[in-house]
């Protein structure tokens, strides 16, 4: 569990645990999701394609070319 205090201008840090895990960095927006029992869920709102590098991949799978994806290539 992380906290954090606000300030009398409503501001907070993102405690650097929580940072580190949503990979923010300075200057990054995040959205803001209240759910109906209350709860807050806090994402990451800014994604920079470089950060998608490699997440669809994974270990042992072979890679496949855009090109072969194709569903209408004969």
């Amino acid at each position: 569990m992380a906290e954090a205090t606000m300030t009398v201008k409503g501001r907070i840090t993102v405690p650097r645990e929580i940072r580190n895990r949503l990979g923010l960095k300075s200057g990054d927006k995040v959205a803001f999701t209240m759910l109906s029992d209350g709860t807050v869920v806090v994402r990451p709102k800014t994604r920079r394609l470089a950060d998608l590098v490699g997440s669809l991949t994974r270990l042992g799978q072979p890679s496949v070319p855009v090109e072969e994806m194709d569903p209408f290539k004969r």
